[in-house]
């Protein structure tokens, strides 16, 4: 299998994303939530939009992919993010959605890394070989079950905390 030459581009991309999901878990696992009051929220959001936002450059599978759609998927769900904390547009059902918002980049974030991950390494026999190997399948069914279940005890921990807060 032909494993895609790193650009500089594709470096940074790659450094900053693994700057992000550590920032993001990082959050949740001590927060409970990102946000953007806390100042590992606001570095994981600007690592979140520059990893976004460079993976519209990269093109190593021929033009516009999945990988495009996640980022833009990611971009959509930060500010949705955004919007909700600062403008709690739907009141105090904002958070919920605040929640989705951050989380689901979370998500956005693994499933481009653990594919690229599983096709570079290890370095000459890499994991798998095609996007359709049952192994990557897999990760993305057991990360969506992280993300539902992460999602399903943030709700839970929000509705908790007392009005206001």
């Amino acid at each position: 299998m032909f494993m895609p030459e790193m650009t500089l581009l594709g470096w940074f991309h790659t450094i900053l994303g693994i700057g992000a999901v550590l920032t993001g878990f990082y959050t949740v696992i001590k927060y409970r939530v990102v946000s953007l009051e806390q100042a590992s929220g606001r570095i994981y959001a600007l690592l979140t939009l520059v990893v976004a936002g460079s993976a519209l450059g990269i093109y190593n599978q021929g033009g516009f992919g999945i990988a495009h759609i996640l980022a833009v998927l990611t971009l959509a769900a930060l500010a949705c993010g955004v919007v909700m904390e600062k403008a709690q547009l739907f009141g105090s059902a904002s958070k919920y959605f605040q929640a989705l918002g951050y989380t689901s980049t979370l998500l956005f974030h693994m499933i481009p890394a653990i594919t690229d991950f599983l096709r570079r390494l290890p370095i000459g026999d890499p994991f798998i070989d095609s996007f359709e190997d049952p192994l990557l399948g897999q990760f993305h069914l057991a990360f969506l079950a992280v993300f539902v279940v992460g999602l399903l005890s943030q709700v839970i921990w929000l509705r908790k905390q007392p009005v206001g807060a």
